[in-house]
């Protein structure tokens, strides 16, 4: 879930930690958007200050586990993340994942490919090789707990995507708000021993801990409680 800290959301740390506690939830993770998204990246100068606020957190309110991530943002098809050695060493859990505005000028050629994909077949086979391979580069090159949203924000080859996910421990999410995993693509993933997770992607208060479409999602596609990692008997 997001933070003020995220230039796309208003809620205050203490509020989500409030709202997890009534909804009896085990555990959350607060993982504001990455700092080098132009429009809502987190400051990397507040990263230390989320840290100091959930550490103290954590001692008000020891019922639940409050874990600090971050979305990283995937930058170009190399696969790099915009998560430096100083925060990684302040932060308990990596997403990562592909943005629109994530560090224009740089990823600028993906961007591109990505917005003319609905209108054309060739625009939308280069925007899923190059969406592939970042993800894939991603994966392989960093140490990521799950990678939000895969093919939401651009065509992605889903065979590749889970078999590097597999290979790499790399959970893929069935997001509530934006529509995948869909049903097909878990079916897929499912093929290839992959693990998955069912968020929220909270970025109001009233969002914290609802993720009917996901499990709705995940039911249609056959999962089993042994298949994804936040589901309990």
């Amino acid at each position: 879930m997001h933070s003020k800290y995220s230039g796309d959301s208003k809620n205050e740390l203490e509020a989500i930690v409030q709202r997890a506690v009534e909804l009896g939830l085990k555990e959350i993770a607060i993982t504001d958007h990455g700092p080098k998204h132009d429009g809502y990246g987190i400051k990397k100068t507040d990263y230390w200050l989320i840290r100091k606020e959930i550490d103290l957190l954590k001692e008000k309110y020891p019922q639940i586990s409050i874990l600090l991530g971050i979305e990283a943002n995937i930058l170009g098809t190399e696969g790099m993340i915009d998560l430096d050695e100083d925060m990684r060493a302040l932060c308990d859990w990596v997403n990562a994942g592909y943005h629109f505005g994530s560090n224009l000028r740089h990823d600028l050629k993906i961007h591109f490919f990505n917005l003319l994909s609905k209108y054309s077949k060739y625009f939308y086979e280069k925007a899923k090789a190059l969406n592939t391979k970042a993800m894939v580069n991603a994966m392989t090159n960093n140490d990521i707990n799950m990678i939000t949203h895969p093919g939401a924000k651009g065509p992605i080859d889903i065979h590749e995507v889970a078999s590097v996910a597999s290979q790499t421990h790399t959970m893929l999410e069935i997001n509530n708000s934006h529509g995948h995993l869909t049903v097909a693509e878990i079916e897929i993933a499912k093929n290839y021993g992959v693990k998955f997770a069912m968020c929220s992607d909270a970025h109001k208060i009233e969002k914290i801990g609802l993720v009917p479409k996901s499990i709705e999602r995940a039911l249609a596609a056959g999962l089993t409680v042994e298949d994804i990692y936040n589901a309990f008997k």
